[in-house]
């Protein structure tokens, strides 16, 4: 059921019936305003033959009448000269009335037969035997004549066939046109959406077992250029977050899997035999230091996942960074004074942050330095202002980061030194929550490394604008 609602639901959304419809009407609305202008002109065309005719036949027995019919005897020719004039179907009439009925001619219309004026002297008039379109006009007493009025009438019937058979010429021509051109419309659309059903075809082989495989970008038409570029470009982002994923799950196996074997191990050996209590003491404490640095790890990894659902930081105070700096580098007393080095705080500027995200990042920083600085050295935090904001950078002296390195420091568990000698140390999650603090600040990371001097640091927004 499901099956067949989905076809259905295809069928009404399908981009060749869509376009169908729409070529077909697009001929209707073409065809409507040429029919309808064709219809127009025929009308036109048709009535002015009608009076063409009928002026021409009326100004024949008009010129007869005033040149040469003034006498009795003569009306009596025109009489004889009409009835040649008169067809047999009655489609021409010949009317002349006057006061003196020895010169009047034909029969007049019935008396209860519809007249309506069109102008210029021409009216239609509606019988039992059909319908005429007439002309009259009086023509002046010459001799033996009087005035008198002559009409010349046409019968419009075989007019009004000619325009219903042209008008049902019309409406054919136009079902079959709209007919042919929506056949035509499904025919080009469904050419035209080859494209389209063989991206649909390499999409259905797309699958979690090869990720480097992309959709075709060979003979698209330009009009899918961009899109399977832009899936492409997806796809890549997809390969890499799914690469990235694989590896942080690999790195948070290995990060925690060496406190817990530490734990176990330890706490099998001591439950091998009997154990004094400073032995059990012994152990506790190092299990808890390992517990200490489970606890750090998850509480990280927590932080980071919150930081990526777009949380920013909210309790913003304006305050100056150099300020700060400081007493962050206080918790850092001893650190700094086992690793023969000095710490320098130059420059100074104001920006609203978050006091403890900006410590806990500072933290992170100055630790990072003093961990890869050289002896009797000195470990620099430049503050300076930037276009609306404030960078922070830390520099330390000591073995440079190569180029490779450097665009990847501020990943998850990623470390220069691939043996992971220093995971006793550090977990390599803290430059990874530099980052995170610096984008809820709405600020951006950065490291440079040449030959004497790394530099890690961040941006912050300058007045709290995030």
């Amino acid at each position: 059921m499901n099956a067949a609602n989905a076809a259905i639901r295809a069928s009404t959304h399908s981009i060749a019936r869509r376009l169908t419809l729409m070529f077909a009407l697009a001929a209707a609305v073409v065809f409507s305003i040429t029919g309808y202008a064709l219809y127009q002109f025929q009308c036109v065309e048709l009535r002015r033959h009608q009076l063409q005719e009928i002026k021409t036949r009326f100004e024949f027995v008009e010129s007869l009448i005033v040149r040469r019919i003034n006498t009795a005897e003569k009306w009596l020719l025109l009489e004889d000269k009409m009835t040649e004039l008169t067809p047999q179907d009655g489609s021409i009439v010949y009317l002349v009335e006057g006061k003196d009925p020895a010169f009047r001619l034909g029969r007049p219309f019935a008396a209860d037969a519809r007249v309506s004026n069109e102008g210029n002297g021409v009216r239609r008039i509606v019988t039992e035997n059909g319908t005429y379109l007439t002309l009259s006009r009086e023509i002046p007493a010459s001799g033996e004549r009087p005035a008198v009025t002559l009409t010349v009438g046409l019968d419009a019937s075989a007019f009004d066939t000619t325009s219903r058979a042209i008008n049902a010429a019309l409406v054919i021509a136009f079902l079959f046109g709209v007919v042919v051109v929506a056949g035509l419309g499904w025919w080009i659309a469904r050419r035209g959406l080859l494209a389209v059903d063989d991206l649909s075809r390499h999409a259905e082989n797309l699958s979690p077992l090869n990720l480097a495989e992309r959709l075709p970008t060979g003979d698209m038409p330009s009009e899918l250029n961009g899109l399977v570029l832009s899936f492409n470009g997806a796809l890549g982002r997809v390969e890499q977050a799914y690469v990235q994923l694989s590896t942080f799950n690999a790195d948070v196996a290995h990060e925690l899997r060496t406190p817990l074997g530490n734990l176990i191990g330890q706490t099998q050996v001591m439950l091998s035999r009997e154990r004094s209590v400073e032995e059990l003491t012994e152990v506790l404490q190092s299990n808890l230091e390992e517990l200490e640095r489970l606890r750090t790890i998850i509480n990280d990894m927590l932080f980071l996942a919150q930081a990526d659902r777009g949380i920013r930081a909210a309790n913003l105070e304006q305050t100056s960074i150099a300020s700060e700096v400081l007493k962050s580098a206080e918790f850092l007393d001893m650190l700094i004074e086992d690793a023969g080095v000095s710490l320098a705080v130059e420059g100074d500027a104001e920006a609203g942050i978050d006091k403890s995200l900006f410590g806990r990042a500072i933290t992170n920083l100055l630790y990072n330095a003093i961990q890869h600085c050289d002896r009797n050295s000195t470990i620099r935090v430049h503050i300076e202002e930037r276009d609306h904001a404030v960078a922070i950078n830390v520099s330390n002296q000591g073995v440079p980061v190569a180029p490779h390195h450097l665009e990847r420091l501020f990943e998850r568990f990623y470390r220069v030194d691939s043996s992971r000698t220093d995971s006793d140390n550090s977990h390599g999650l803290g430059l990874a929550i530099v980052k995170a603090i610096a984008h809820m600040h709405g600020g951006t990371v950065f490291a440079a490394s040449n030959a004497e001097v790394t530099t890690i640091g961040f941006t912050v927004a300058n007045g709290g604008t995030l």
